[in-house]
């Protein structure tokens, strides 16, 4: 089974995957940041959607 690329949010909520366009849309939205502001984050802490978000609220 194929992705669908017309889902919204991302198929795994858990993992932020910055190779697809539309998660990077969901997670920059949901978080209030910039694509290079989530990519940071991302090579700080890992695509672990909940470190990510610690990172970025602290």
């Amino acid at each position: 089974m194929s992705d669908d690329k017309t889902l919204r949010a991302p198929q795994d909520s858990s993992r932020i995957a910055m190779g697809e366009d539309y998660e990077v849309e969901y997670w920059t939205n949901k978080f209030g940041v910039s694509r290079d502001r989530l990519q940071q984050a991302v090579d700080a802490v890992g695509n672990s959607a909940d470190a990510v978000e610690k990172h970025l609220k602290g």
